[in-house]
């Protein structure tokens, strides 16, 4: 119920076919208690994944500590220097062949957030282990609506064989619920906005029902919409109403995508997905920014394209495969083609920054109240390097100190920073794949 007094936290409009959460209010504060008193907000951590490697000249800072300067690669997050941390010298050794041979593009997707060395195998019996964002699900998920959300961009075969006889799990999945079980990731833009705004319990023929309306998923709320504004200050009733302008604004994109795929047949994508990559890529990240936003999950994992893609960018002058690019024998016009498609990826990442930056959160913003870790699970994509990776985190979750570029001895476990990251949501953890401690000096110098 609402009241003059308080408005919990976890209160949704509802209506014909929706559930709406809501973000951050200054009314709810007192359903926070001494936690929200004291200027505290939830705890987020996000992942994601490019595939194929990075030309680390390109990518690696010069100087390390603070006062760094951002390479190529790196420039288009520039704004954003002074919020993230880049990392030098962390390795996943189980993304090594360990005498397994030809396969690390599977290698390198599967033990990217486990820390594990998968199973070599192209049939049902797959086995890698549970990844860093479903132990944190597991332990926090009850706190939100969806416990944690697994989105991409290309869709991928879950059976298989996809690289030197490992499974197509391997190579498409980031997330794993169970060391048998992946997370496969959500491509389409309805479908997720649909999860997240529709109603769960909304049946079939309701929401064909719904749909033949044609009208905006916000106008099944707009008699609660109305209700809750009466209870409300002028500074929640801005905060509300710039909240459903975004979701609005996400809809109305959905739905060109939907008539522009309609228009274009022969791309064979399914409806919701737009035929412009960054507009999916934006996309999928204004839906996690939201979900973020109205506290609907605290973990998401997110894939850029699955590992071993072999996807076309026109749309910056590549028409080679991205995949093909990425073993160009040192031949730099095929090198130069690869550093502008990982320039371009950390594009669309500093994008996703900067809509977490603007967004209000508590007292200070999403971004200042995140984990982002952005990075691929191999370095060097001509020889599959599995060392020294490329990887940042951006965010200001307190006990980390951004701004700087940190350089670990070599044969570093990626998954100590994991551990830390986790330390940092409350959840503790002693193990978590090859790790042998928390990743440290992420607070000082």
């Amino acid at each position: 119920m609402i009241t003059r007094k308080h408005l919990p936290r976890r209160t949704f409009l509802k209506g014909f076919g929706a559930t709406i959460a809501l973000p951050l209010l200054d009314a709810m504060t007192p359903a926070f208690g001494a936690t929200r008193l004291a200027g505290k907000a939830p705890s987020r951590m996000a992942f994601v994944y490019v595939p194929n490697g990075i030309i680390m000249q390109g990518w690696t800072p010069q100087a390390e500590g603070a006062g760094f300067d951002l390479p190529a690669i790196l420039e288009p997050v520039a704004a954003y220097r002074d919020d993230l941390i880049v990392f030098s010298g962390l390795t996943h050794n189980g993304g090594r062949a360990l005498g397994d041979g030809p396969g690390d593009h599977a290698r390198a997707a599967a033990s990217f957030l486990t820390g594990i060395h998968p199973r070599k195998t192209a049939g049902a019996d797959i086995h890698a282990g549970v990844s860093v964002d479903q132990v944190a699900a597991q332990k926090i998920g009850s706190a939100t609506r969806f416990a944690s959300l697994e989105l991409g961009i290309e869709d991928g075969r879950q059976v298989g064989n996809c690289d030197s006889g490992y499974s197509c799990a391997y190579s498409n999945n980031l997330s794993w619920r169970s060391e048998s079980t992946p997370n496969p990731p959500e491509i389409n833009p309805r479908a997720v906005f649909e999860r997240l705004f529709g109603n769960a319990d909304e049946d079939p023929a309701t929401r064909a029902k719904r749909e033949r309306y044609n009208k905006s998923i916000l106008d099944f709320v707009s008699e609660d919409t109305q209700k809750l504004k009466g209870t409300l200050g002028p500074t929640d009733r801005r905060k509300l109403d710039e909240y459903l302008v975004a979701v609005r604004e996400i809809e109305k994109r959905i739905e060109a995508a939907e008539r522009d795929s309609l228009a274009a047949p022969a791309m064979g994508k399914p409806s919701g997905i737009p035929v412009d990559f960054t507009e999916h890529v934006h996309l999928m990240f204004d839906l996690m920014a939201v979900a973020f936003q109205a506290d609907l999950t605290r973990v998401m994992t997110f894939m850029m394209a699955r590992e071993g893609s072999t996807r076309t960018y026109r749309e910056i002058g590549i028409s080679d495969g991205h995949h093909p690019l990425t073993h160009h024998r040192n031949q730099e016009d095929m090198v130069e083609k690869v550093r502008k498609i990982n320039r371009f990826h950390v594009e669309q990442f500093a994008y996703f920054l900067g809509k977490l930056k603007s967004i209000p959160d508590g007292d200070g913003t999403l971004l200042d109240h995140s984990m982002v870790t952005y990075g691929s699970g191999l370095a060097d994509g001509n020889r599959h390097t599995h060392h020294d990776l490329p990887v940042l985190l951006a965010g200001r979750l307190e006990g980390f100190r951004p701004g700087r570029h940190l350089r670990y001895p070599k044969e570093t476990p990626m998954a100590n920073l994991y551990l830390a990251m986790l330390d940092r949501m409350g959840v503790q953890t002693e193990k978590l794949g090859d790790s042998n401690g928390k990743l440290e000096q992420l607070s000082s110098l």
